[in-house]
């Protein structure tokens, strides 16, 4: 497995919150949630390092004591006007606050007149703490849902007859190895790239077939996708028949892994006898940075006897039911990655603009989980094909699922980035801690939660090695961050320890200067009780 690297940890944050500011934007104060408390005197400012701040515009919420004092619309005047900001809105109800924007001349001496100003406020004991001001979106959902959709944004059955998304794929490539498609369906509209066909016959790229435009529509559809804005490439590989070669197959891989722009997912809704050089291909094309979601097959037999079905570095989907079992026809055994709706599923059709068709197979699940890789890749676009492949498996749902075949996991997909990770886990595995460590144990609620020790806040320590040790439950892969507080960029991280699972302790050992310092705990994938070992100069 490659080691994940740093990506890992921003798109953890993302699987919930897209990105973070820049180390010149970082203020004197604590990380996104304020878990711990400001160096510098004062209140404690948040969320300046959230990727939906609002520059310049910030919430202050006023002591409860200070209540009685004076009305909160003319201490927001004097406050604002003392240290440059306007105000926006007054709050004295829901709680004793305000709003303010920095002013244009302020603005305009540059962020380092901004941070001091800010610094100032926060240093007025009326201020209980200031929160960065941020933007707020609509949830969007898709109501009637076809059952599939319905089923991988919740965790449970009853189906609700809705498909909620926090993401649409925008910005990502989705190459469908297929029949080709057809570009002029409505659902289509306005987001098909050029593609590539290995096929002779004069059509291109266009299908003839159904079975290529069906699960471009279940990965990308507006009305039947997973993900509504992710940008289509038909890639060719068969004709209207539905037969084509290896040789072929393996061409149309290498366009991919080639041609193919970031961030990427290819779908393969195929499959046929174990092939070494196919399995080689798929993996070439995960190593240039494609993630690559493959059908198990449809002979009700182990996976591990077909390609790409085989092929480790692909995502594996075997096909469910709607009453959350195995699709009769689908393949299973240790091969099978994870398994999504397969069974009488609806899309787009290739005979005209607006025609739809329901038809089953684990060609229609594998489209589902590619999807879902689009929101993830939307979320975090530098993240490689391993990172998605363990956020996918470790935020889906477990246990769920009957009579899935020797070897198989019982791991259904879920869609939804915000709602955090699979089912618990049970508490770390690691043990007690070595001698002369301190001990330390919490849990974390799943993917991009994180946590501070010891006991949520810093520490201060003379010049040597610092040494930590986090150990996450089996099911969960936590990461580990060593930051160190500097007086003009807030908390830098200085050391990181990204395990590749559950069974790998996070470890680090740093030789740092003289300083403040926190530990940082993230959940990668999964929740759980874990144990936190320090040492520390």
């Amino acid at each position: 497995m490659i080691k994940r690297n740093s990506m890992a940890a921003a798109i953890a944050a993302l699987v919930f919150s897209a990105g973070g500011l820049s180390a010149q934007t970082h203020q004197m104060i604590d990380q996104v949630g304020g878990a711990i408390d400001r160096i510098q005197p004062g209140a404690p400012i948040h969320g300046l390092d959230h990727p939906d701040r609002i520059p310049g515009q910030y919430i202050v919420v006023l002591r409860d004591e200070m209540a009685g004092i004076q009305s909160v619309e003319s201490l927001a005047r004097d406050l604002g006007r003392q240290a440059g900001f306007d105000v926006q809105h007054s709050y004295d109800v829901a709680l004793r606050g305000f709003s303010l924007r920095a002013t244009p001349g302020l603005q305009s001496r540059g962020q380092g007149a901004e941070k001091q100003a800010l610094a100032n406020l926060a240093r007025d004991p009326r201020v209980d703490f200031i929160e960065a001001d941020r933007h707020v979106y609509l949830q969007q959902s898709q109501s009637p849902a076809t059952w599939g959709l319905d089923r991988i944004d919740q965790r449970d059955l009853p189906l609700n007859n809705t498909y909620n998304y926090d993401y649409t794929g925008a910005g990502v490539h989705a190459y469908i190895i297929d029949t080709g498609i057809r570009a002029s369906h409505n659902q289509f509209s306005g987001r098909m790239g050029p593609g590539w066909t290995g096929i002779n016959d004069g059509r291109g790229t266009s299908d003839c077939n159904g079975h290529g435009t069906h699960v471009a529509g279940t990965v990308g559809g507006s009305v039947h996708g997973v993900a509504k804005g992710v940008r289509l490439y038909p890639v060719r590989v068969f004709g209207c028949s539905g037969q084509t070669s290896n040789s072929i197959i393996i061409d149309s891989v290498n366009w991919v892994a080639a041609n193919h722009n970031a961030p990427a997912v290819a779908n393969m809704s195929l499959g046929g006898g174990a092939s070494q050089a196919l399995d080689n291909a798929v993996q070439g094309a995960s190593n240039a940075g494609v993630t690559m979601v493959v059908a198990a097959g449809n002979s009700n037999a182990n996976a591990c006897n077909f390609s790409p079905a085989r092929a480790s570095s692909a995502i594996t989907v075997g096909s469910t039911t709607s009453n959350d079992s195995r699709s009769n026809f689908s393949n299973w055994g240790s091969c099978v990655d994870i398994f999504a709706p397969g069974s009488n599923i609806t899309a787009p059709w290739h005979t005209s603009n607006s025609a739809t068709n329901t038809i089953s197979g684990t060609s229609m699940a594998a489209p589902h989980v590619a999807g879902v890789v689009a929101l993830y890749l939307q979320a975090a676009p530098g993240a490689s094909p391993t990172q998605i492949a363990n956020a996918l498996y470790g935020n889906a749902t477990t246990g769920r699922l009957s009579g899935i075949g020797s070897g198989s996991p019982n791991r259904l997909l879920y869609s939804r980035l915000s709602n955090g990770g699979g089912d618990d886990g049970g508490g770390g595995d690691g043990g007690s801690c070595p001698a002369g460590f301190q001990e330390f144990t919490g849990s974390l609620s799943g993917s991009g939660d994180s946590t501070f020790e010891p006991n949520g806040t810093y520490y201060q320590a003379s010049a040597g090695t610092h040494q930590g040790i986090l150990a996450s439950p089996s099911n969960a892969i936590y990461d580990l961050f060593l930051q160190q507080y500097s007086w003009w960029n807030g908390w830098q991280t200085v050391a990181q320890s990204l395990p590749n699972s559950g069974s790998e302790n996070a470890q680090i050992s740093y030789n740092g200067s003289s300083g403040y310092y926190v530990w940082r705990l993230e959940s990668w994938t999964g929740s759980g009780a874990y144990t936190f070992c320090m040492n520390t100069p």
